[in-house]
C-alpha cells in the first residue's frame, strides 16, 4: 500500500486559504474571525458582512465565544483574518496611542432594545474621559436605569471599540468589566497618556 506524503503547514495554510475564499466568493460565510495579538492579551475579531460583531478577551473563551455566535448569528465561520485586516489594523493604532476614535462598520445584532440604545451612546465619551453609569443612564434619557446601563456595558459584545470601558461608578470607583479591572486600568491610562 502506498501512502501520500503528509502535506507541509505551508500546503495546508494555502488550502485553508482557497477553501475560505472560496466560501466567502460563494456566499457561505456569514462570520470570519481571526486573533490580535494586544497589550491587553490575544483578542477575537470577528465580523459579518454587516460589520464588526464581535470583540472578545481570551479569559472568555475562544471557543465559547465562537460556540456563542454560532448560535446566535450563523454557524458558517470561518477563520478568514483577511476580512478584519482593516480592525486589526485600527486596535493597533489604538494601542500605539494613534488613534482615538474608530472608523469600522459595526454590526449590533448581539444587542437589542436600551443596550444597544447605550451602546450606540458610549462612544460620544471622548478618548480620554470617562462618564459614570449614573451620566449615561442621564444621556441616553432613562436616569433611573443606571443598572440596565451597567447590564448593557457588562454585555458590550465590541468592547474596546465600543468603549463601555469609559464608565464608571460615581464614586470614581472603576466598576466591573468584562476584560478584568486591570484591562479596563490600562485602557483607561494608555488613554490618559495621548
Amino acid at each position: 500500500m502506498i501512502r501520500s506524503a503528509e502535506p507541509t503547514q505551508s500546503e495546508m495554510a494555502e488550502l485553508r486559504a482557497r477553501l475560505t475564499a472560496e466560501a466567502d466568493d460563494a456566499g457561505l460565510l456569514d462570520v470570519a474571525y481571526r486573533t490580535l495579538d494586544t497589550p491587553v492579551g490575544e483578542l477575537l475579531l470577528a465580523a459579518t458582512p454587516a460589520g464588526l460583531v464581535r470583540v472578545a478577551y481570551d479569559i472568555e473563551g475562544r471557543d465559547a465565544v465562537l460556540i456563542a455566535l454560532a448560535a446566535k448569528v450563523s454557524p458558517r465561520i470561518l477563520s478568514a483574518p483577511g476580512r478584519l485586516d482593516d480592525t486589526a489594523r485600527q486596535l493597533d493604532e489604538y494601542f500605539a496611542g494613534r488613534r482615538q476614535q474608530f472608523d469600522l462598520p459595526l454590526d449590533l445584532s448581539l444587542s437589542a432594545g436600551f443596550r444597544r440604545i447605550v451602546l450606540t451612546y458610549l462612544p460620544t465619551i471622548e478618548y480620554g474621559h470617562t462618564a459614570s453609569y449614573q451620566a449615561v443612564a442621564a444621556g441616553v434619557h432613562n436616569p433611573k436605569a443606571v443598572r440596565a446601563v451597567g447590564t448593557a456595558c457588562a454585555t458590550n459584545p465590541l468592547p474596546i471599540v465600543i468603549p463601555c470601558h469609559r464608565v464608571i461608578r460615581t464614586d470614581g470607583a472603576l466598576g466591573a468589566y468584562l476584560g478584568g479591572p486591570d484591562t479596563k486600568r490600562r485602557l483607561l491610562d494608555l488613554e490618559a497618556a495621548a
